[in-house]
């Protein structure tokens, strides 16, 4: 089995990148004179995916005329978050809404993505079907991130993510199946909340990427990687 629908998270403020994100949401900086977003659209094209859904709020009209005049080679639908911000869980749980797929994967485009993630993508989606799994989160261990001021998210052991410590960092891509969202509505909350159910029931399930980690943190990070 593939996935045949990617989200991308594109509603954010991207406050701590100030002042680049007062005239441009995150999404649309450049690296290497590419967009974020153009980085991650074009890895979903290479793993074989059919649709896009990405949300907008924040600078919404800026993400909109972008897709528009790019014209990706694959299917985009807009989803607006409306009149406030709801956060990645609330995000994901409106845009899987207007899908009729149950098993959606979730990108932030605030990480670097390229092709080096490929392979990783497409083994992290065949243990999701033939584990028959509902939700697989992309892990690094904290020592292969730029950032060294990444603190870490969770420990990661036998293909389990759990709180023990904070040696590994979810690095933005995660396949999640709509059941998990049956008891939540359509408002602010953060897919953690979903997280931090799954984590109580030994459930959060985990695959390493063993690729190096650049994720645009803040304005020092970003500056810092113009130069790499």
């Amino acid at each position: 089995m593939r996935i045949k629908t990617a989200l991308i998270l594109c509603a954010g403020f991207g406050k701590r990148l100030n002042p680049l994100t007062l005239d441009s949401p995150k999404p649309l900086l450049k690296l290497k004179n590419i967009t974020m977003l153009e980085s991650c659209i074009e890895l979903i094209i290479k793993l074989g995916i059919k649709k896009i859904i990405l949300n907008t709020f924040y600078l919404e009209e800026k993400i909109i005329e972008f897709i528009s005049k790019k014209k990706f080679p694959i299917e985009i639908q807009i989803i607006k978050d409306g009149d406030r911000i709801l956060n990645t869980g609330g995000g994901i749980l409106n845009m899987i809404s207007s899908s009729t797929e149950s098993d959606h994967i979730i990108f932030n485009p605030d990480t670097v993505w390229d092709e080096r993630y490929l392979d990783e993508i497409l083994k992290m989606q065949d243990t999701y079907f033939s584990k028959q799994l509902t939700n697989i989160l992309l892990l690094t261990k904290k020592g292969l991130s730029f950032d060294k001021s990444l603190i870490g998210d969770f420990s990661f052991k036998n293909d389990l993510i759990k709180k023990d410590n904070k040696d590994f960092i979810f690095i933005g891509c995660q396949i999640l199946n709509k059941s998990l969202f049956e008891n939540f509505k359509v408002k602010n909350f953060s897919v953690s909340e979903i997280w931090n159910e799954l984590l109580k029931n030994d459930k959060l399930n985990g695959f390493e990427s063993l690729n190096k980690f650049y994720h645009l943190t803040d304005l020092k990070i970003f500056k810092k990687l113009q130069d790499l």
